[in-house]
């Protein structure tokens, strides 16, 4: 729980809010990759959604 408590709030909420589940590493790996980018926390948030989005789809077909 410390490591999710440690996260950026509005990653910490988009989490909270996923569709499924998600560990907070990963999640963080993601939000630096696409910052480190010149990316903005919005841009971040849309990249997991497209992300989430994508493995829902692929999780459908299995």
């Amino acid at each position: 729980m410390h490591r999710f408590d440690a996260l950026p709030p509005p990653l910490r909420r988009w989490m909270a809010e996923a569709a499924r589940p998600w560990s907070p590493s990963s999640c963080l790996a993601i939000w630096r990759r696409v910052l480190a980018r010149g990316g903005s926390a919005e841009e971040a948030l849309a990249h997991l959604d497209r992300t989430e989005r994508a493995l829902l789809a692929r999780d459908a077909l299995q």
